[in-house]
């Protein structure tokens, strides 16, 4: 069973909306496990303290690398072990689906300054970022990603087909979507999605996830230029 382990010092915040909709659904019915680990469980002093000030001076706090690499071992399996930090590599739909084609992550929450990198490189710690911005901690980050992997489970969404054209599937953003009422505000569903002619519909919707992609993610749509010409180069 998938299974995503949860190091935190607000074990109170899951599953939280994880408990809710799909993944809520998903989750009382087995197909994915949920567990917290208190990271101030692992402490040793009388406060439960799990950080300290930084070496070489500076504002904040940073979290102890003693206390949470004890937190990690006891998590004991040998899984993907992520920690949700804003220096992270940026997590994409890949990584989404490749984390979700295997056992589940450990996932460590960074809070205060950050994290002491000594644990980060004894534990092997994976650095993943949601985005250019900064959290109060990694629970909502952690939150986000494991949501995105839990829909592609096996029997989690509806049709599984759902997930096959959604933005990132391909590279392209997703193309727009309509339904009842025909008219809305004067605004009716272009014509080609109910002329039933699904080899048209197919195109239409190619043509406009391409320029949605053109249009809103230069960086997505050179990047998918590029993988296409290298295709087009011939092997040596």
């Amino acid at each position: 069973m998938w299974r995503a382990t949860i190091l935190t010092i607000f074990p109170e915040m899951f599953p939280g909306p994880l408990g809710a909709s799909l993944a809520g659904k998903a989750l009382a019915k087995g197909l994915w496990a949920l567990d917290t680990i208190d990271i101030r469980d692992h402490a040793t002093d009388k406060h439960r303290t799990v950080d300290d000030t930084p070496a070489g001076g500076g504002p904040g706090m940073v979290m102890k690398a003693d206390v949470l690499a004890r937190a990690i071992d006891a998590a004991g399996e040998e899984r993907p072990r992520l920690l949700m930090s804003p220096r992270g590599t940026p997590l994409t739909q890949r990584r989404v689906a490749d984390l979700a084609a295997g056992p589940g992550p450990i996932i460590v929450c960074g809070r205060f300054e950050g994290v002491d990198e000594r644990v980060i490189a004894a534990r092997r710690l994976e650095e993943v970022s949601l985005g250019d911005f900064v959290l109060s901690g990694g629970e909502v980050a952690a939150l986000a990603l494991i949501d995105a992997c839990v829909r592609l489970l096996p029997g989690v969404m509806g049709r599984q087909a759902s997930g096959a054209e959604e933005s990132f599937s391909e590279g392209l953003l997703e193309y727009p979507q309509y339904t009842r009422p025909a008219v809305f505000e004067g605004a009716a569903i272009p014509e080609i999605l109910t002329s039933g002619d699904h080899a048209k519909v197919a195109a239409w919707r190619r043509q406009e996830a391409e320029k949605l992609t053109r249009e809103r993610r230069p960086d997505l749509w050179a990047a998918r230029s590029k993988a296409a010409k290298s295709a087009l180069k011939p092997k040596s």
